[in-house]
């Protein structure tokens, strides 16, 4: 049975996003910026990063108190000083975006500009569509500049997938599907990002692997059928890397496959048709085939998977 979170996704609602997208920038944050800003990289010492206390701004006239998304010290090497970066994601087009922006830096700077000589604010844009998002708040009359606000910024859909397939950085792979890509190159950019997962596995804990299968997965729509295709390539391309490869697709168990269809594909592979055929087995495959049928999986891709012919499938569903 799929989860209630695919469930909202199939009806059109928000993806819930925000806490997890927010922790991945937590954990990875100086992957991030190596990421999307490595001239700014080079000027940090990642070694005295740490996440402040969440803070609460109200705006100018008292009535909307908003807790900032993300709020960070690190150590800028030139001034040899602390500093802090706000980072602030944003899922939807907002009007007045930069304007909050300008406040949220005014009152930071009014709370620590004594502790911390410099205040970075970065705006995350997460939109799927929408056209070129700002980046400067400006306040002026004819002749006379009064303000110009500046803020770095990130539009995920401007930047193609294709850059960051050879990447090893962990914020590359959790965002890929927010990446720009069309219709056509859906297939090969979720073959894409399963082959960096595959990398980066070799490198990362399994809860930091955990947190950014968690984000990717968010933004990845089912598709049974073309799921079914990309795991046999990858299984081709690494035959040895068959149990890594099914844990790295966590759709297969939203889709209800369950724990005996991921055993019943890894001994189907390993074992082969042969030992399929022993007693314990036949009785387990048999099973799991019962339940792709009743998922709907037609006879010839249930053969593929599983190694058996196609009259092997149909004589078992009608046991």
């Amino acid at each position: 049975m799929r989860n209630r979170g695919m469930r909202d996704q199939e009806k059109g609602a928000a993806i819930p996003h925000d806490e997890a997208f927010k922790k991945l920038l937590q954990t990875f944050f100086a992957e991030f910026i190596e990421l999307f800003f490595p001239e700014l990289d080079v000027l940090l010492d990642h070694s005295h990063t740490r996440l402040l206390m969440q803070e609460q701004l109200v705006d100018i006239v008292g009535e909307e108190a908003k807790i900032l998304d993300l709020l960070l010290e690190t150590r800028y090497k030139a001034l040899d000083a602390y500093i802090l970066v706000h980072m602030e994601p944003q899922s939807s087009r907002k009007k007045d975006f930069s304007e909050r922006m300008f406040i949220y830096f005014g009152r930071l700077f009014e709370r620590h500009r004594k502790e911390h000589r410099l205040i970075i604010p970065i705006a995350i844009f997460t939109a799927d569509e929408g056209g070129e998002e700002p980046d400067t708040f400006r306040m002026a009359i004819p002749g006379r500049e009064i303000v110009r606000f500046h803020y770095w910024k990130v539009e995920l859909r401007r930047h193609s997938w294709r850059r960051f397939v050879d990447s090893d950085n962990p914020v590359a792979a959790a965002l890929l599907a927010k990446m720009g890509y069309n219709e056509k190159e859906k297939k090969e950019m979720r073959l894409a990002y399963l082959r960096m997962l595959l990398r980066l596995r070799k490198k990362l804990d399994d809860a930091r692997m955990a947190l950014l299968m968690s984000v990717a997965d968010l933004y990845f729509k089912p598709d049974p059928e073309q799921d079914e295709r990309i795991m046999r390539e990858l299984m081709n391309d690494h035959p040895k890397e068959g149990e890594a490869i099914m844990e790295l697709m966590p759709a297969w168990k939203r889709w209800g496959y369950e724990e005996g269809i991921e055993e019943g594909l890894l001994k189907g592979k390993e074992q082969g048709v042969a030992e399929g055929k022993a007693e314990g087995m036949a009785e387990e495959r048999a099973k799991v085939v019962r339940k792709m049928l009743a998922k709907g999986l037609d006879a010839a891709q249930i053969a593929d998977m599983l190694d058996l012919t196609h009259d092997e499938v149909q004589r078992i569903g009608k046991r």
